[in-house]
């Protein structure tokens, strides 16, 4: 179904990001997200890391933002709605920005109660 542009009814959408995406949420046909940050640095982080991902895939969301915010947007503009790309692009993101060292990695993770090193919120 790679590719596909066939648009998913909007019971079957809700019922899917609960089951597989359940921080995101559809409002006036887009699936979205938002994404809590500390500071300025972060937001533009995780607003280059959805960059990145987006210009990849060749899918490109709508991003609003602020100091400590990110809220992604998704919705095929070819297609009218929701289709299977949305999805595919939504969980790459979620699984990459809420994405940290587990306590048995090698890798460190972010310094926790140090202000000068303060990252996402993860949820």
């Amino acid at each position: 179904m790679a590719g596909s542009k066939a648009t998913i009814p909007e019971d079957e959408v809700k019922r899917r990001l609960a089951a597989e995406l359940p921080k995101w949420r559809i409002e006036e046909g887009w699936i979205r997200r938002t994404y809590k940050t500390q500071s300025w640095k972060s937001t533009l982080m995780v607003i280059n890391t959805i960059g990145h991902l987006a210009e990849a895939a060749w899918h490109h969301p709508d991003i609003t933002a602020s100091y400590a915010w990110v809220e992604v947007r998704l919705m095929s503009h070819d297609a009218k709605g929701i289709t299977e790309r949305d999805f595919e692009l939504a969980k790459k993101i979620e699984s990459v920005v809420q994405w940290k060292p587990s306590e048995d990695d090698a890798l460190e993770g972010t310094p926790q109660g140090d202000q000068r090193f303060a990252y996402v919120k993860y949820d």
